[in-house]
C-alpha cells in the first residue's frame, strides 16, 4: 500500500491525546459513608469491572477513529498493475461505422458509449500526453499527436461513417512515434479481418458491446432481364435478410420509383434466414430513374433504406461482318433505328474500331475470315463480346473452330431441308415472345450445314435433337447459312424476336443497378468529352473525384470519404452521363460480435496485446483506472473512521 501524501502520517501522534486523557482522569470523587459497606464493597467491585471495559472500549474507537481518519488525508492506496505511460505518445483507434448506431449494452447508442470510453481514456494519464485519433473516416486529424483538450474538443465532431476498415489498415496508420493503442470498436465479425500487430506495439482492445438484436437488410436487388429495350414490362427481384435470432412477421415492404410508391409487399422472414419477393416494373418508365427499397425496421434504422437506378439501355450497337456489300435479312432485322445503331461491313472494309466496341457482332456468311479479322474477333471475344455466327456456303471448319473455340465443330454432307422443333418456352430467350404455348407451332425448315454433337440446351433444334442454334457462353453458332437454298428462317416470323432477343442479351451493361461506397473505381459512358473541364459527381455533394479518360470512357475514382447513401448524377457541363446509385457496405448490416478475449485470439494472443472486460463506461472507467492510477483507500478509510465515531457513541448511551 502507498500514500499520496504520506506526511500526513505525521499526525498520527494524535492517537496519544485520547491514551493521555484515559491515563489521567481528573474527575473529583465524593464520599458517602454507610453504617455497613459490606454490600456496598461487593457491589462496588463489580461496577468497577464492568467500566473498565467499557473505557476500553471507548478508547479503541477513539483511537481508530482518529487512525483512520489520518489515514484518509494521507490517500492510501494499492499501487497500479501497469505504469502510466508519462510523456509517451498515446494512438486511439475510434471505430464510427454505422453499426455502432445500434444500442448498446446500457441502451445508448453505442457509438455515444465509444466516445465515452475515448474520454475515459485521455482522463486517465498524464496532462502532458499526447494523443493520436483515428477514426474510420482517416480525417487529417488523424495524422498528428495533440493535447488532451484538442482530442476532446475532436470527440465533439465524431459522426457515424459509411466506411468500415480491416485490422491490417488500421495497424498501418499507427505512427512509429507511438507504441500504445488503445482500440474502441464493436468487433464486428463481418468487417474484422485478422491481422498481427508489430511486436514492439502495445495493443489494448476495448469492446463495446452491441445488444443482440435482430436487423432486417436488403441482400440483394437485380432485374430479371438486366438488359432492358425500349421500356419492356420486367420483374425486379428483392431479397431481404433477417439477421436476428426472433421471426418477423408481416413486414411492410415497399418499392419507390422516382419518388412515387410504385407497388408494395408483405414479407415474412424467418431467423437467421432469408426470404425474395417480386415487383412488377411497368412499361412506359423514362430513360433515367430513382428507385429504392424501404421498410421499417425500428431497432436499426440506418439500412432501411436500399437505392438503386433503372437506367434502360441506350440503343444497343450490331455489327454485322459479311462477304459482300448485297443487302442481308440482319441489316432489315436491326433495321429499327430507335432500338439498334447497326453498322454492315465487307471483309474487306471492316472498322476495327467499331467492332471493338459494339454489343453485338454477327459474322454472316464469310466462309473464312483472314488473319486481321481473326485477330479482331478475338480480342472482342476476349473482352466479353457476344458474336453469331452463321455461316457461308463453303465455311473453312478448321478456322470456325479456332474462332469459337469449338472442337467438336464440324460439317456436315448430303443432309436434307427438315423442320424445326417447338421452341422450349422455358427457355428465357422465349420468355414474353408468345402470348400462347402452341405444341403445333408451325417451325421453319433448313438443311443442316455444321454439327457441333448433342447440344440439349439449344435454343432451336431440329426434330432428331441435333441443334441448329446454340450458345457457348456469350458465343452464339448457326447449322445452315441465313439463304434461300439452306432455310426460311430469315422469312419467318420466329427470326425477328430471336434476333432481337440475342442482341439484348448482347448488350454490354454500362453501368450496375447500385454500388457499395467501399468501391474503387466506376467506368462511365462518355462520347464527347471536350477541353479540359473534369466530370462531376453531384448528389448529396457536388465533388470532383480523381479521373482519366480512355476512348468513349471516363473512369471515376470514388471519393469513398465524402460519399452517403443516395443517387449521384454524372455531369460534364450542363449534360447528365449517368446516374449511380451507392449504398452502406452491406457487411455493416450484419452485427455479430466476437469478444475481446476472441479479437485477441485472431491477433495472436501475444503478451503485447491485452483486453478489458468492462461492458459499461463505469465499469470500463474503474477497471482503467484500476490498471493505471492504483485502486484508491481514503473513502474506504473515512467510512471506517465514521463506522469508529458511531461506535464511540453507541457504547457511551447504551453500555451502561
Amino acid at each position: 500500500m502507498s500514500f499520496v501524501f504520506p506526511g500526513f502520517l505525521w499526525a498520527l501522534a494524535v492517537l496519544a491525546i485520547p491514551i493521555i486523557v484515559h491515563l489521567f482522569n481528573f474527575r473529583k470523587t465524593t464520599k458517602i459513608f454507610f453504617s455497613n459497606t459490606r454490600l456496598l464493597r461487593q457491589v462496588k467491585e463489580e461496577t468497577t469491572q464492568k467500566r473498565k471495559l467499557k473505557q476500553y472500549l471507548v478508547l479503541a474507537s477513539r483511537l481508530l477513529f482518529l487512525f483512520f481518519l489520518v489515514m484518509a488525508f494521507a490517500q492510501p492506496f494499492l499501487p497500479a498493475r501497469e505504469e502510466r505511460p508519462a510523456g509517451r505518445n498515446i494512438t486511439i483507434y475510434l471505430d464510427n461505422s454505422f453499426s455502432l448506431s445500434a444500442p448498446a449494452r446500457n441502451n445508448v447508442r453505442a457509438l455515444d458509449e465509444a466516445i465515452a470510453h475515448v474520454r475515459e481514456i485521455i482522463n486517465v494519464f498524464p496532462l502532458e500526453t499526447r494523443y493520436c485519433l483515428i477514426t474510420n473516416d482517416l480525417a487529417p486529424f488523424s495524422h498528428s499527436f495533440k493535447t488532451r483538450a484538442e482530442i476532446d474538443d475532436l470527440l465533439s465532431q465524431i459522426r457515424l461513417s459509411p466506411l468500415s476498415r480491416a485490422q491490417a489498415e488500421i495497424l498501418q496508420r499507427v505512427s512509429a512515434e507511438s507504441r500504445d493503442l488503445f482500440w474502441v470498436s464493436d468487433f464486428q465479425k463481418s468487417t474484422l479481418a485478422p491481422a498481427l500487430p508489430d511486436s514492439g506495439l502495445f495493443v489494448q482492445l476495448v469492446p463495446v458491446p452491441l445488444q443482440r438484436v435482430g436487423n432486417v437488410l436488403v441482400d440483394t436487388v437485380y432485374l430479371e432481364n438486366p438488359f432492358v429495350v425500349s421500356g419492356e414490362r420486367n420483374r425486379l427481384h428483392v431479397r431481404l435478410r433477417n439477421d436476428g435470432d426472433q421471426n418477423i412477421d408481416a413486414l411492410v415492404t415497399k418499392l419507390i420509383i422516382n419518388e412515387v410508391q410504385a407497388a408494395t409487399a408483405t414479407l415474412s422472414l424467418p431467423a437467421n434466414s432469408t426470404a425474395e419477393t417480386e415487383f412488377d416494373i411497368a412499361s412506359g418508365l423514362p430513360k433515367r430513374n430513382t428507385a429504392r427499397i424501404s421498410f421499417n425496421d425500428f431497432t436499426v434504422a440506418f439500412d432501411n433504406e436500399f437505392f438503386f437506378t433503372l437506367n434502360f439501355s441506350e440503343r444497343i450497337r450490331v455489327s454485322e461482318i459479311k462477304p459482300s456489300a448485297a443487302p442481308t435479312p440482319i441489316e432489315k432485322v436491326y433495321g429499327n433505328t430507335d432500338l439498334f445503331q447497326v453498322r454492315s461491313f465487307s471483309t474487306g472494309n471492316v472498322d476495327y474500331s467499331w467492332v471493338s466496341q459494339s454489343d453485338w457482332v454477327v459474322l454472316n456468311g464469310v466462309d473464312k475470315p483472314d488473319a486481321a479479322l481473326m485477330a479482331a474477333l478475338a480480342a472482342y471475344r476476349a473482352n466479353n463480346g457476344s458474336l453469331l455466327l452463321i455461316p457461308g456456303t463453303a465455311p473453312d471448319v478448321a478456322t470456325y473452330k479456332q474462332l469459337l473455340s469449338l472442337s467438336a465443330l464440324k460439317k456436315t454432307e448430303g443432309t436434307t431441308s427438315a423442320e424445326l422443333q417447338t421452341p422450349d418456352y422455358r427457355n428465357p430467350v422465349f420468355e414474353n415472345v408468345f402470348e400462347e404455348r402452341v405444341a403445333n407451332l408451325k417451325m421453319p425448315m433448313a438443311q443442316k450445314l455444321l454439327d457441333w454433337g448433342t447440344d440439349r440446351s439449344a435454343l432451336l433444334a431440329w426434330r432428331d435433337g441435333s441443334p441448329f442454334l446454340s450458345s457457348f457462353g456469350r458465343s452464339h453458332v448457326m447449322a445452315s447459312p441465313l439463304t434461300a437454298g439452306y432455310t426460311d428462317f430469315s422469312a419467318h416470323a420466329l427470326f425477328v424476336p430471336v434476333m432481337y432477343r440475342l442482341a439484348a442479351l448482347g448488350k454490354r451493361q454500362e453501368q450496375r443497378p447500385y454500388y457499395a461506397i467501399g468501391d474503387n473505381v466506376i467506368t462511365v459512358k462518355a462520347d464527347s468529352l471536350e477541353g479540359e473541364e473534369p466530370v462531376r459527381l453531384a448528389g448529396a455533394l457536388e465533388m470532383i473525384p480523381p479521373q482519366r479518360r480512355a476512348a468513349d470512357r471516363v473512369v471515376l475514382e470514388i471519393p469513398k470519404f465524402s460519399m452517403a447513401a443516395g443517387y449521384y448524377y454524372v455531369l460534364y457541363k450542363r449534360d447528365t452521363l449517368d446516374q449511380l446509385a451507392f449504398n452502406l457496405l452491406p457487411h455493416e448490416s450484419r452485427l455479430a460480435t466476437y469478444t475481446a478475449t476472441e479479437v485477441k485470439q485472431q491477433m495472436g494472443g501475444g503478451e503485447n496485446i491485452a483486453s478489458f472486460d468492462a461492458t459499461t463506461t463505469q465499469a470500463f472507467a474503474g477497471e482503467l483506472k484500476n490498471k493505471y492510477q492504483g485502486t484508491p483507500l481514503w473513502k474506504y478509510m473515512i467510512v471506517a473512521a465514521l463506522l469508529f465515531v458511531l461506535a464511540e457513541v453507541a457504547l457511551l448511551r447504551l453500555l451502561k
